[in-house]
């Protein structure tokens, strides 16, 4: 499977959804996983259930799935580190001597992390990123902005590209790493490819104004949704609004 970023490029309802009915989906699904008292372990079952099925029509490999989570582990640890460090009365598990409000505290983070996560890996596997743009055109964010992210998905892979010239232009020439004399290499390194990204970015500026550029990139996208595909594309996270309120008046 090709993909264009960390697009999964197959064929499915979900990627055929209009990225800015997704990118409300998401945010509003989101929002319902976090405001759900953490104390109420159902809700977070059918959330998981409920993102597993969306998974399964979007037609996403577990493998890629499972690859894209470990950009939670920074979270893991700390989470596992709660139970440990907190205060409040102690629970005895395994032998092990845990702060409950750390243990509720660990599973909340873990918990709200996770879905927020897979959501989000669902987001990006099955939208392009001009097509994230674009929705975010459609959703009225401010034009400077999406710009600035505009030019920041096209010129990552040419700074990218640089970073590695660079990279193997030092190893060339007898650079190993590892050794603190050598930080100083790095720093000059980094400092030059800001200088020649700023410069770029000088040089693409002039050359937009030479073609008419008024502050204003052209629309990307001028196709709307539909409001089948906005109700289609919302179901989940409706759904997910309804749990986190029965979830609320269920722990009143």
């Amino acid at each position: 499977m090709s993909g264009d970023g960390l697009l999964v490029a197959v064929d499915s309802p979900v990627h055929r959804v209009p990225a800015q009915v997704k990118l409300v989906a998401l945010f509003v699904f989101v929002l319902a996983v976090v405001s759900t008292p953490a104390a109420i372990f159902w809700a977070f079952g059918v959330y998981a259930v409920m993102l597993v099925a969306a998974v399964a029509v979007a037609k996403l490999p577990a493998t890629v799935v499972s690859r894209r989570l470990a950009v939670e582990t920074p979270f893991i640890v700390f989470a596992l580190l709660l139970p440990f460090v907190a205060t409040g009365p102690q629970v005895d598990v395994l032998g092990l001597q845990l702060s409950q409000s750390g243990v509720l505290g660990a599973w909340n983070v873990l918990a709200k992390g996770t879905l927020g996560v897979i959501a989000a890996i669902l987001l990006s596997a099955t939208t392009a990123p001009r097509d994230l743009l674009a929705g975010l055109e459609r959703l009225r964010l401010p034009s400077t902005l999406v710009a600035i992210l505009s030019f920041m998905v096209r010129y990552l892979s040419v700074v990218s590209d640089d970073l590695h010239r660079m990279r193997v232009a030092r190893e060339s020439r007898g650079y190993t790493g590892g050794k603190v004399g050598h930080l100083k290499a790095v720093a000059g390194g980094v400092g030059a490819l800001f200088v020649r990204s700023f410069e770029r970015g000088e040089r693409v500026h002039l050359a937009m104004r030479s073609r008419g550029y008024t502050g204003r990139m052209p629309l990307l996208s001028v196709s709307g949704a539909t409001r089948t595909q906005w109700l289609e594309g919302l179901a989940i996270s409706l759904a997910a609004v309804a749990i986190a309120v029965a979830a609320r008046v269920v722990s009143l």
